[in-house]
């Protein structure tokens, strides 16, 4: 028995197809079998199976193709015993709807596949759906029953359409403003300013027109209040795309309305057109940033406001068309349009947890003010403390980092968010812990993005060329053998750090010193300035050659030569030497954490 109910060897066939009586079963092969012959298909797989085939065949001799959609195909499977494919026809009229439209509706309300004409490619005045009996008209009673269930849905959605074109998108903005994103983050409108304010700031990073991906990030959100998007929400972005270019709006910008979610998934590609790019990223971003700001992190397997797969967007944004855009200044741009919670025409009062001083009481309008001291108000964004924005009734504005943070007892707390600095720490070791995914995926190892992301580069493109760069290095016998050197020095001298400051400065030809301690300061007098001209032209392969130079000479160095020497300049000037060793290969990525 499972939860009270009773097991055993006793079943039944189909409720309409099969012999309407139980019968008894031996074993799971017995069942399986018996199961068929009164039609029902045990195995999910089997079901599909036969879903896929009959779907094909009656659309080949209709010469159309079927629309691929495994995941309505997985849930028909499961609905079914005895899966029974019927094409069905509907009203050619509905066919001016956007064909997303149409599949949507098809899918979600009625679990239709949709079917396309071969030769244009376009949606086709047709539909499969699945029944679970073999119809003895051949399904034409339930062909046409669905075709009147369909007509009605697609009607909707005409409906849906037709009443929303009537109102641009621009003027559905002033109604976000009544929408909340997040109780701690504002409303729907204050994320639209959010993300014009980042896509300004992020265009020249990817080459786009600001002025095109500031209009698209205004409008992004706008089909968010639309009838249709109401109806479907899996069709948002979209819509807008379509409503953008119905008001004759740049196709630009409209393909950036309609793609700025993108990539949604492992199989989606990642816009690589400027300004969707642009406004791609401030999407990601405000969303990424925003909630650790307010410290609703990712643990474990809760991930509720899916950051991370915002984290991966960016990365193959970043990636995949090899846009320069820092992490950190990218985090700094958001706490910038911060700003957007600053109202002209609403006085505020910021707090943050040390004192720079109070403006007064204000003798200009709000709008004067905000003018005037925008860019401090971004300053003390930027400054790494605490800070409240909250509402006040004199009207006066104070940045006064004596008060506590949250402590606005002159008005009503609005928002308050963690410091930047300590956010943008996380934010990177987050995007780090994304990377590593991505790059195992590649077969590259986590170790070494450990061992370039110590360096505190934030450039995720150029973490990847040093990765990539190392990873090659790495294989090499001189790559091996001198990671195996470095770490020797590293661990001489972390035992002397233990016990007092490292000598300092550079080392040097000292009379009577062996060769080897002479050929390994000339090494490394060439390989410093080679390393460091590569690192300068990211060349990051032709430093891991300039690099390759001291595996011998560093190899013949430990052969040869005592470091703890018992003449004291001796064993100073091979640590110094050893340092330089270490600091050369340094700066290219930290080997201490290269495993292996």
């Amino acid at each position: 028995a499972v939860d009270g109910i009773e097991s055993g060897n006793v079943t039944e066939g189909h409720r309409f197809m099969g012999s309407g009586q139980p019968f008894k079963v031996r074993d799971f092969d017995e069942y399986a079998e018996k199961l068929a012959k009164h039609f029902v298909i045990l195995d999910p797989e089997e079901r599909k199976d036969r879903i896929l085939d009959g779907a094909k065949t009656l659309c080949f001799a209709r010469n159309l193709d079927l629309v691929d959609d495994d995941g309505l195909l997985d849930e028909v499977a499961g609905l079914a015993e005895w899966p029974t494919p019927v094409l069905g026809d509907m009203d050619p009229a509905f066919l001016d709807l956007p064909p997303e439209v149409i599949r949507t509706s098809m899918r979600t309300h009625q679990k239709y596949f949709a079917v396309r004409d071969p030769a244009t490619g376009k949606l086709a005045p047709h539909f499969l759906t699945v029944a679970n009996i073999e119809a003895a008209d051949g399904g034409k009673v339930i062909a046409a029953g669905n075709a009147k269930v369909l007509s009605a849905r697609l009607s909707d959605a005409r409906f849906f359409w037709d009443e929303d074109r009537k109102i641009t998108l621009e003027s559905r903005l002033e109604k976000l403003k009544g929408v909340t994103f997040h109780a701690k983050l504002g409303s729907l409108y204050e994320r639209v300013e959010r993300l014009e304010i980042l896509s300004k700031a992020i265009a020249p990073r990817v080459g786009a027109d600001v002025a095109k991906a500031v209009l698209a990030a205004r409008l992004a959100k706008a089909d968010l209040g639309t009838g249709m998007v109401g109806e479907f929400p899996e069709l948002q972005g979209l819509m807008g795309g379509y409503y953008a270019r119905e008001e004759k709006i740049s196709g630009v910008v409209a393909d950036a309305i309609r793609d700025h979610y993108r990539p949604v998934g492992a199989n989606d590609e990642a816009p690589d057109v400027p300004v969707t790019m642009a406004v791609a990223l401030a999407e990601k971003l405000d969303t990424l940033t925003a909630f650790f700001a307010i410290n609703e992190k990712p643990t474990g397997s809760r991930d509720p406001y899916a950051l991370r797969r915002a984290a991966l967007g960016v990365i193959r944004i970043l990636l995949g068309s090899e846009a320069r855009a820092p992490v950190r200044e990218l985090v700094g741009d958001w706490y910038r349009s911060l700003r957007c919670f600053v109202d002209p025409g609403r006085a505020l009062y910021v707090s943050t947890k040390r004192t720079t001083g109070y403006l007064g009481p204000l003798s200009r309008s709000p709008s004067e003010v905000f003018e005037t001291y925008v860019e401090e108000f971004e300053d003390a964004l930027l400054e790494g403390k605490p800070y409240v924005v909250a509402t006040e009734e004199d009207f006066d504005i104070r940045f006064d980092r004596s008060a506590a943070a949250g402590d606005a007892s002159e008005g009503e707390v609005l928002y308050e968010f963690r410091p930047y600095a300590v956010v943008a720490d996380e934010v990177m070791a987050f995007f780090a812990d994304r990377l590593k995914v991505v790059l195992r995926d590649q077969g590259k190892r986590h170790d070494l993005v450990d061992a370039v992301f110590a360096l505190g580069d934030d450039d995720l493109v150029r973490i990847v060329a040093r990765v990539e760069a190392l990873d090659g290095f790495l294989t090499t016998e001189n790559g091996k053998n001198l990671l195996a050197g470095e770490k020797r020095a590293g661990n001489i001298l972390k035992a002397e750090e233990k016990k007092g400051p490292l000598p300092s400065g550079p080392a040097v030809a000292m009379s009577g010193a062996p060769p080897e301690e002479a050929a390994l300061i000339g090494a490394i007098s060439l390989a410093e300035p080679a390393v460091a001209r590569a690192l300068q032209q990211e060349d990051f392969a032709g430093a891991m050659r300039a690099l390759s130079g001291l595996r011998a000479p560093v190899d013949a160095f430990f052969e040869k030569v005592l470091v703890n020497s018992e003449v004291a300049a001796e064993r100073e000037n091979r640590l110094r030497l050893l340092a330089q060793v270490r600091d050369a290969m340094g700066r290219v990525a930290d080997f201490s954490l290269v495993t292996g």
